[in-house]
């Protein structure tokens, strides 16, 4: 028997994410995948799911309604939770953090497009016909696995690397030529804030203006997930997982990798610091990460 959930009701924009659809940059397609990527993995262990298996990435309130068999659902990486057939689930708005993760076992089968099954909401494209979702809407799954529980060390060390008030870690460059010392101390010693106006195309910071010599004639070139972009008007922009494939803005520093959940998790108004680092640091951050643990503890499967 198919077996979906239905949205049966909602109030701030849901999407299906997963883990991106990576090697498609060339064709202008960019690689998308979950804001929050730490919070996608732990929901999806705790049903049993591969890691980075489709899921909802919700703004807000979210009512699903489980349909064809029960269900088991994790909302943030929390023990799963078992939803009969027929019977509905009201997910809260995210508190803690900007968006939350609710996984289902079997995952969401929507269709695969260039590789993913996420919503690229820019190209209208991929997730469930490439929009937002809507109260009606019936998302098939996939066969259940096998679900994890998840320990108190793991729930602890999911909330560290997600901690709102630790700085953000960068590395500078590659534009110093554009930017003097006095530049860079603003960005290191400032406190900015997380802009209402953020999306999944990047995250503006509201603050002092980072000053540069630029006078947007920098030649357009690739992008990547966590250039810190900084506007003609002294604005600074941290590309999220929609960003465009290339760009013109120069590039005072980039995020590291370990950090990209921690700048997606901000809700708007959320202070913002940053912290210069060395590309060994940035390594040993991503090995010491809490996604390298749950992927080292979960049992291979299918990406998708």
């Amino acid at each position: 028997m198919t077996a979906w959930v239905e949205v049966t009701g909602l109030n701030a924009p849901v999407t299906v994410q997963d883990g991106g659809r990576p090697g498609h940059m060339h064709h202008g397609v960019p690689p998308g995948g979950a804001w929050v990527p730490e919070l996608l993995a732990a929901s999806n262990r705790a049903v049993g799911n591969a890691l980075y298996a489709a899921a909802l990435e919700a703004h807000g309130r979210l009512e699903l309604r489980a349909h064809g068999r029960d269900v088991r659902v994790s909302v943030d990486g929390a023990a799963a939770q078992l939803l009969a057939d027929g019977a509905t689930l009201t997910v809260p708005a995210p508190t803690r953090y900007a968006v939350r993760y609710v996984a289902v076992d079997g995952a969401l089968s929507v269709p695969v497009v260039l590789g993913g099954r996420g919503t690229l909401w820019v190209a209208r494209l991929g997730g469930w016909e490439g929009r937002p979702l809507r109260t009606g809407d019936r998302l098939p799954l996939g066969a259940p696995g096998t679900p994890q529980e998840p320990s108190d060390v793991d729930l602890a060390r999911l909330a560290q690397a997600l901690d709102p008030a630790a700085p953000l870690r960068v590395l500078l460059g590659p534009d110093t030529a554009r930017f003097g010392d006095a530049a860079v101390a603003v960005l290191l010693d400032s406190t900015f804030t997380v802009s209402p106006a953020s999306d999944r195309v990047g995250q503006r910071l509201d603050g002092p203006p980072v000053p540069h010599g630029d006078e947007g004639a920098g030649t357009s070139r690739p992008m990547v997930r966590g250039a810190l972009q900084v506007t003609l008007s002294g604005a600074p922009i941290l590309l999220g997982p929609d960003h465009p494939t290339t760009g013109g803005y120069p590039l005072i520093a980039a995020l590291i990798r370990a950090d990209w959940g921690r700048l997606g998790a901000r809700r708007p108004g959320t202070p913002v610091r940053f912290l210069a680092v060395s590309l060994e640091d940035a390594r040993d951050a991503w090995r010491t990460h809490p996604a390298r643990s749950v992927e080292a503890t979960s049992k291979p499967s299918g990406r998708y």
